[in-house]
């Protein structure tokens, strides 16, 4: 495996049968293009039952099995663009952003331009190195289609500083969401192993092996006819926790396609990340951060007749 990073299998559901090649994994892989996936199996990284030959717009048949071998990042220079950014908080340690939708926090296999990362390259000039030209600054990340509060370090000490802070959990995190349904239990906690859905490895999914420890508490703020406004709070930052949490509640965030139904009421998945509180990893001050909630969220909860105002953070 020398020169590779990374080797994945995957194994087809009977579902996905009919499938091209390429657009399955463009599915399982996020944040890749088409055009990256392409390049893999054009350079035989990719085999469908140990063979190496194929093309991209092989059909699946359900039930292959696929290895793929993923490249060490490519070296390459990351350039600022003048893209909008909305700065929260910011002083000589770290920014706080409010990120949009749709935007992908730091480039990957395919996605060189456009990212978070090219925007605070363009607005900040000192970044910490420690993630090197790929992830200047980046402490963790939000996915591209959740909105919210990302924090960014400026300097080496405040990034080690604040990922120590995220990994010891003395770092306070909410988020807001719209679910589907009406919940039987105003408040709870949900502490669950979370891995790769046995069933569906482009997924995550509660197990019972093989997962991570990952652990959320909610409260319903609002509800209206089979729809509710939760805020979730975070222990653990496992990947789609909270996405997944509410799946299995039977509650599905509106708008995510992944883990519920497509709906012409929101064109993403209703979470937006809009509280952080911590202790600044230099002064040691404490910080009480709000991100305000992106203009598809509100409309969304507007047209569902949901009381934001019930947020009480949000109108301190």
């Amino acid at each position: 495996m020398e020169g590779f990073k990374e080797l994945v299998e995957v194994r087809v559901c009977q579902d996905d049968r009919g499938k091209r090649l390429d657009a399955f994994l463009s599915e399982f892989f996020e944040n890749t293009t088409r055009n990256y996936i392409q390049k893999l199996i054009d350079n035989q990284n990719v085999t469908i039952d140990g063979k190496n030959k194929i093309k991209n717009g092989v059909k699946l048949k359900g039930n292959e099995l696929i290895v793929i071998r993923i490249p060490e990042d490519e070296i390459l220079e990351v350039l600022p663009e003048d893209l909008p950014l909305d700065i929260v908080y910011e002083d000589k340690h770290m920014v706080i952003i409010n990120k949009d939708p749709g935007v992908i926090v730091h480039p990957a296999q395919g996605f060189y331009t456009g990212t978070l990362v090219n925007a605070v390259l363009y607005h900040i000039k000192d970044l910490s190195t420690i993630n090197g030209v790929i992830r200047p600054g980046i402490v963790h990340r939000l996915d591209k289609d959740t909105s919210g509060l990302i924090v960014v370090a400026k300097n080496d000490v405040a990034h080690v500083r604040l990922t120590e802070m995220f990994r010891d959990k003395t770092i306070e995190k909410r988020y807001l969401c719209i679910c589907k349904g009406n919940f039987k239990n105003i408040k709870g906690r949900v502490e669950t192993l979370i891995g790769r859905d046995p069933k569906d490895r482009k997924k995550m999914a509660v197990v019972t092996e093989n997962g991570k420890v990952a652990i959320s508490n909610y409260e319903v703020i609002d509800s209206v006819d089979n729809y509710s406004l939760v805020e979730v709070g975070i222990e653990t930052g496992r990947t789609h926790q909270i996405r997944v949490h509410m799946k299995s509640l039977n509650h599905p965030i509106v708008g995510d396609t992944t883990y519920g139904n497509a709906t012409d009421i929101a064109k993403r998945q209703m979470l937006h990340s809009y509280y952080l509180k911590f202790n600044h990893p230099i002064t040691g001050e404490e910080l009480v951060i709000i991100g305000e909630l992106k203009e598809d969220f509100k409309n969304v909860a507007k047209r569902l007749k949901l009381d934001l105002k019930k947020v009480l953070r949000l109108n301190k």
